[in-house]
Order: C-alpha cells, then sequence, then structure tokens
C-alpha cells in the first residue's frame, strides 16, 4: 500500500495512492500521522483499503504531491553511516561507534515533483540520496529485536546540503535544514510490501546519470540500530520520518564538483519504493 499526501489546488489531502490516482482519505483521519498509525497494522490496512475503494478518487496529475508527512514531528537524519561515504570525506576517517544524529525541519523538504530551491547565500549546494523509514507507532527504548516492528514503511528521501554551511561548525544543522532544499516522497510504500529491507538498492541520479549506488545492507547502523538508538533520547512517533544515511559518490568529492544548479534534475530511486524526481531552481527573490 503506498500513503501520500498532495495539494489539491489549496486544499492538503492525503490518501492511498493506486495506479495513477489517490483516493482521499482525509475526511476520516485527523492527519497523515494517523493515517500512517492505521495502516501500520494488518487490520488498520485491511480498514484503510475498505474505505479507499468507496473514497474519492483524484488523478494524480491534477495534485501536487507534498512529502508523505508533511508536518512530521521529528525528521531525523544518519551521517555517515556507508563506509564509501566515509572514505570520500574530508571530515571523518572511521566509522562512528554511535549512529551521527542530525535534524532537519519540516520546512526544508518539498515533495516529488516540486522544486528543489538554491539559496543564494550558498555556493555549493550538494545531493545526498537515502532510504528513509517512517514510524508507525509511539515507541520508547525499542531493542534489537523489536525495532522493526515500529516501523510503518518505506521512502525515498534527498538530503540536500549546503556544505559551506554544514562546514561552519561541528553541526550539521544548519546546512541540512534551508528551506527546500531537500525532498521526500513520492510516498510512503508500507512496510508489508518490503520482504527485506536490506535488500533495497538506493541509487541517485544527477540528469540521469548514476552518481550513487548502494544496497541497503551496508549501512554501518543497520536500522535496527537507528531506531534503537533514537528511541532512547525521545520517544517516536507515527509520522516521524528517520533517513538513513547516505552512500559514497556526493557532489563535493568530484572533479569539479558536481554542484546541484538549476536546470538540473536530482532523482532518488529505492527498489520496491519508487522514484523520487526534483528539478532545482533559483530561490526566489
Amino acid at each position: 500500500m503506498k500513503i501520500a499526501t498532495a495539494l489539491q489546488g489549496t486544499t492538503t489531502i492525503f490518501g492511498v495512492v493506486e495506479g495513477n490516482s489517490i483516493s482521499d482519505l482525509s475526511n476520516s483521519f485527523a492527519s497523515p500521522q494517523a493515517l500512517v498509525a492505521e495502516v501500520h497494522t494488518a487490520s488498520g490496512r485491511s480498514r484503510v483499503e475498505s474505505m479507499a475503494a468507496t473514497a474519492t478518487t483524484i488523478d494524480l496529475s491534477d495534485v501536487t504531491l507534498l512529502p508523505p508527512v508533511p508536518l512530521a514531528r521529528r525528521i531525523l537524519c544518519v551521517g555517515t553511516n556507508y563506509a564509501d561515504h566515509i572514505a570520500e570525506s574530508d571530515r571523518v576517517s572511521e566509522a562512528p561507534p554511535h549512529p551521527v544524529i542530525f535534524t532537519r525541519f519540516p520546512s526544508s523538504l518539498v515533495g516529488h515533483g516540486e522544486h528543489l530551491e538554491r539559496s543564494p547565500a550558498s555556493t555549493s549546494y550538494d545531493y545526498e540520496g537515502e532510504l528513509a523509514i517512517i514510524i508507525g507507532q509511539p515507541t520508547r527504548y525499542a531493542t534489537r529485536e523489536n525495532a522493526l516492528d515500529a516501523i510503518a514503511g518505506y521512502a525515498c528521501f534527498m538530503d540536500g546540503t549546503m556544505r559551506d554551511f554544514q562546514r561552519h561548525t561541528s553541526q550539521f544543522v544548519p546546512g541540512k535544514s534551508f528551506d527546500r532544499s531537500g525532498a521526500c516522497g513520492p510516498w510512503m510504500v508500507t512496510a508489508d510490501e518490503i520482504d527485506d529491507p536490506y535488500a533495497l538498492t538506493l541509487t541517485t541520479r544527477v540528469d540521469g546519470e548514476i552518481v550513487q549506488q548502494a544496497s541497503a545492507s551496508l549501512l554501518i547502523h543497520d536500522l535496527e540500530a537507528i531506531v534503537s538508538y533514537c528511541s532512547t533520547f525521545t520517544t517516536l512517533e507515527p509520522g516521524d520520518i528517520i533517513a538513513t544515511g547516505t552512500p559514497g559518490g556526493v557532489g563535493y568529492v568530484k572533479e569539479p564538483p558536481l554542484w546541484l544548479e538549476p536546470g538540473r534534475e536530482v532523482s532518488v530511486d529505492v527498489t520496491g519504493v519508487g522514484t523520487l524526481v526534483n528539478r532545482v531552481i533559483d530561490e526566489p527573490t
């Protein structure tokens, strides 16, 4: 099952995507988070399927997709979580003993098909393709044994980064939270659709050329470690998004650097999940 949020004119709707349409369930649930919590269980998915069968359907071409959970309470991101990204890094030289966690703000993300914006304050706008997990139930102090039970589904994530601002200090947040600099989507695929998340392959393309490709099996801190660690310092809630890290091949290491400039298209594909595509423009003045 695919869960998405979209704008129909100026109205936010959310529901189930089937084929080229979305069944609008926004009158049946208080928020996208509530829908995510419902589809987290088999019985909930059955109820949602029945509701979608009789709901109003809208063609995807008539809406603007937003991040699956546009106002997530938490957007947590894991840094330096692939060995080849550490190897190319000019900041770290070995795998961290614990997950490196930073946050993004909801205003920093756009949905599939929306424009990414390059800020005039930065000259080094970089891409990072990632697999994102979306939490489906309140979770605190998860263990390795039950951590995957907290995951409602998976999405594609583009952790757009203003490298110059990221390097101002040891704190990542400024470089990671420029308005409309990252993306998530095009939807959330429920976890029951993914037999083995570690068999997923992540591929990032810039203007159609592959720049990153890796299996989720190569994560240094795996999904169990990420969920258990994050749920130790905060209570994870339905709709929370965790981006699990980017593999090697980012733009700043290339010769010359491959920055996201206006007109360029960046796509993040995760097998079995979907393809997130966005084009870059200059931030409107």
